[in-house]
């Protein structure tokens, strides 16, 4: 499991706060991320460029 930390306010969370890459999809070169928070309450589904552009990789967790 990978873990991705905010670079800045986005959709409502505040820049810092860490999400757990769930699940990865593509469809005909689409790629859909599904990113949960922390405590696992919360859940966003994102495309490529918005990971890109809002989260940073932390680290893997095995």
């Amino acid at each position: 499991m990978k873990v991705y930390k905010l670079k800045k306010k986005f959709n409502g969370y505040k820049r810092g706060t860490q999400f757990y890459l769930v699940s990865e999809s593509e469809f005909i070169g689409v790629k859909e991320f599904v990113l949960r928070t922390e405590d696992l309450t919360h859940r966003i589904s994102i495309n490529e460029s918005e990971l890109l552009k809002n989260f940073i990789f932390l680290k893997e967790i095995f």
